[in-house]
């Protein structure tokens, strides 16, 4: 049940992503606006994932997991039958709330169902390898449908799997609680939610219509407001939903910086390179799957001997390691052209395949035992939903930075490529108007040709200054793991070789927690 959960939760991150392009000439839809698709699911997982972990705890997970299934049922249903990019936001949004549901309440399911902490590990090693599992077969499925069938359909599989779930759910799922004297933090959920919302509307929306506009100067900054309430409320909060304390912990602070910024690259690449592949590569949804599927492959192969690795090597070694090969890539990705062929590209996703499955599967086990131990469930929740801001937001940077950088560059291109004058003021107002794609729908006659590979110029342009941010950070978060994240950390063995952890799943007993004694003490007042 649990691998089923997580399967559907995590189907439409690449599905999507790969689709991206399809959706875009069916709908005509802007960069902005195709932002949002990918946003509209990752919003609503990052604002509640918290909560829902909480809320199973306190009522019961078995009726969280049953909801998290329907709301993605119900999100595919809307999506299957959307007829515009309005309509698809809300469907995507449904299936985000479901996502938020699924993800900390299947971990808290197996830990219920596999009380020894040693068969757990290897129950959520398998739980981590259909998640990523789920991020290799998107595209695929994405590719084999979308060769015969309109894009709508690449929503499909969700709803008769999640069906099916729902009904064995019912007869064959244990029920578990954990209260605890836990309970739902409202005021830190409200302003999480308003700070995460504002941000990423004000970044999409400066990115498509300017930074100086009313509307995104309002927005922006009430997501900074709102994120300094959220500070001051979990600070004064007796059941804060992510304790200020935990960032005391320099390892805990180095891992959720890795976090984000290792989501806000993986989503926000998989964005722009679906749009690379379909507007200046000009492929089919299935070459472009069999491209992007190389990254989640790899990193699922990948894995397998990192979780191994992590009881002889330190978690600050393979993480930092990851990510020097992440920006590695990211580098080398920026010789990409139009001509670019496959094997070619191969390698490059390979090697970023390689340094995220590195990342991934040390990163939230370094979080946990990071703090005291009493903090171990609430440090597994943040971990996670800080990396879903991260994804909320890389589609969102990424997204204004590729619209910026191309439309400042679109006027050169076609002066050099001898579009005339009057024609070329005409493409760069239909690209600021209607977005990037539209300008492929214009009927520009002789200069058709020209056009288009002015148009996928301006592109890499803007790629290719995604991909120096992207790699920026990474290194920045390398660094940061590297000073931040002692030697002296170990992970415990309730999440060693596993990947993402969340609220509710890590009931470490103390005989078998390997916390310092200062820890074990605090632990024993707070009981």
């Amino acid at each position: 049940m649990a691998c089923l959960g997580v399967f559907v939760a995590y189907l439409p991150v690449t599905t999507v992503s790969v689709s991206l392009p399809a959706i875009q000439r069916a709908l005509g839809a802007s960069t902005s606006q195709l932002s949002w698709v990918s946003d509209a699911f990752v919003l609503p997982m990052a604002a509640l994932i918290l909560t829902t972990g909480v809320w199973g705890d306190v009522h019961g997970r078995k009726q969280v997991f049953q909801a998290g299934m329907a709301f993605c049922a119900l999100g595919a249903a809307v999506s299957l039958m959307s007829d515009s990019v309005e309509t698809l936001w809300i469907g995507q949004a449904a299936s985000g709330i479901g996502a938020a549901a699924l993800l900390p309440t299947t971990l808290a399911l197996i830990s219920h169902a596999v009380p020894d902490h040693r068969e757990r590990g290897r129950f959520i090693s398998i739980w981590a390898m259909s998640m990523l599992a789920s991020l290799a077969a998107g595209p695929l499925i994405a590719g084999v449908l979308l060769e015969h069938v309109a894009w709508r359909w690449i929503f499909l599989l969700p709803v008769p799997v999640a069906a099916a779930v729902l009904v064995a759910a019912a007869f064959r799922l244990p029920d578990s609680r954990a209260p605890h004297g836990r309970r739902l933090d409202w005021p830190g959920q409200i302003t999480a939610a308003v700070a995460v919302t504002a941000l990423v509307y004000g970044v999409i929306e400066g990115g498509a219509e300017g930074f100086g506009r009313p509307a995104v100067i309002i927005a922006l900054a009430l997501g900074a407001a709102g994120a300094v309430a959220f500070v001051l409320v979990e600070l004064r909060s007796s059941a804060p939903m992510l304790d200020p304390a935990l960032f005391r912990s320099p390892a805990f602070t180095a891992t959720a910086l890795v976090a984000m910024v290792s989501f806000l690259g993986l989503i926000g690449f998989f964005f722009v390179l679906s749009l690379y592949f379909g507007m200046v590569q000009h492929l089919s949804t299935m070459q472009a799957a069999l491209r992007m599927v190389l990254v989640a492959g790899t990193s699922l192969v990948a894995s397998i001997p990192v979780g191994r690795l992590m009881h002889r090597v330190s978690p600050r070694v393979l993480i930092t390691s990851g990510l020097v090969a992440v920006a590695a890539s990211m580098l080398s990705m920026t010789g990409l052209d139009a001509h670019t062929s496959y094997p070619a590209l191969a390698w490059r996703m390979v090697l970023l395949g390689l340094g995220m499955g590195a990342v991934l599967t040390p990163m939230t086990a370094s979080a946990v035992s990071s703090v005291p131990f009493h903090l171990a469930g609430m440090a597994a929740a943040g971990n996670n939903a800080i990396r879903q801001v991260g994804g909320a937001l890389g589609p969102a940077v990424l997204g204004a930075l590729l619209t910026t950088r191309a439309l400042h560059a679109l006027p050169g291109h076609l002066a050099d490529a001898g579009v005339p004058a009057a024609l070329g003021d005409g493409i760069v107002r239909t690209a600021r108007e209607q977005g990037l794609g539209a300008v492929a729908a214009l009927d520009l006659g002789p200069a058709t040709g020209q056009a288009l590979g002015a148009l996928g110029g301006s592109f890499l342009d803007g790629m290719r200054l995604c991909l120096l941010v992207s790699a920026s950070l990474a290194l920045l978060a390398a660094l940061a793991c590297a000073v931040l994240l002692r030697p002296a950390a170990r992970t415990s063995p309730v999440v060693s070789g596993t990947a993402p952890v969340v609220s509710g799943t890590v009931p470490v007993d103390a005989r078998t927690s390997p916390v310092d004694t200062a820890s074990r003490r605090e632990f024993d007042h707070s009981s």
